[in-house]
């Protein structure tokens, strides 16, 4: 009795041999994050947590903590697409940019440097940015954190005698600065994690890419 031997199935991010397709996780990993990060939103919304931050924070930070956050997440869903791009049209052989370094390399011999710096531009340059608006989140976070622990001195310093008829009110006045300052310290720490998470998956993939582009240029130049 002879078994049937199946062809292994090719790894995720494996480099595939010569006239197969590539596959390529990366659009696929962001569609799946992004999925999930939309569940949880949603669950979220349906036991009324955003209503509660959202209400809680007179300073309107942790809502743009959340909008900055969508709005980078959106695009590192395109910058993923379009490394996934770039990457399919090295596979193929076809244009892009590495074809646009082999052409800068092999019309500059003197300066090999210039075509893999331009290189590095476009795959790593927009990343930058990206990192840049991931540390802002966290920075918003710690004002909110400043101004809610600002809220409750101040609070605490126009008291002149304390009433016990007023404990209640007075509470209330110095627990709203202590939830800004720990809601907005929270909110930026969760999204400077997901997006730094995203980023660097963007890092490493045109990492990859390089190192392909520059694999495929000894083999050329061969």
């Amino acid at each position: 009795m002879t078994l049937l031997r199946l062809p292994p199935l090719p790894r995720l991010g494996a480099a595939p041999a010569r006239g197969q397709p590539l596959i390529e996780p990366l659009w696929l990993e962001w569609l799946a994050l992004a999925g999930m990060l939309g569940f949880a939103a949603w669950l979220l919304g349906g036991r009324g947590v955003w209503r509660l931050l959202l209400q809680s924070d007179p300073t309107g930070i942790t809502l743009v903590i959340i909008v900055v956050f969508v709005a980078a997440t959106l695009w590192c869903g395109t910058r993923a697409r379009e490394l996934q791009r770039e990457r399919q049209a090295l596979e193929a052989g076809g244009a892009g940019w590495a074809a646009a370094y082999w052409q800068a390399l092999e019309s500059t011999p003197r300066d090999a440097a210039a075509p893999l710096d331009l290189l590095l531009e476009r795959s790593h340059g927009p990343h930058h940015t990206a990192w840049w608006v991931n540390g802002i989140q966290l920075k918003l976070g710690l004002l909110g954190k400043v101004i809610g622990f600002s809220m409750l001195a101040i609070q605490i310093g126009q008291l002149d005698s304390f009433d016990p008829a007023q404990s209640q009110d007075l509470l209330r006045n110095l627990t709203a600065g202590l939830g800004v300052a720990l809601l907005t310290t929270m909110v930026g720490l969760v999204a400077n994690i997901l997006l730094g998470l995203q980023l660097t998956r963007l890092d490493r993939s045109a990492d990859q890419f390089v190192a392909a582009a520059q694999q495929r240029g000894l083999e050329r130049g061969r």
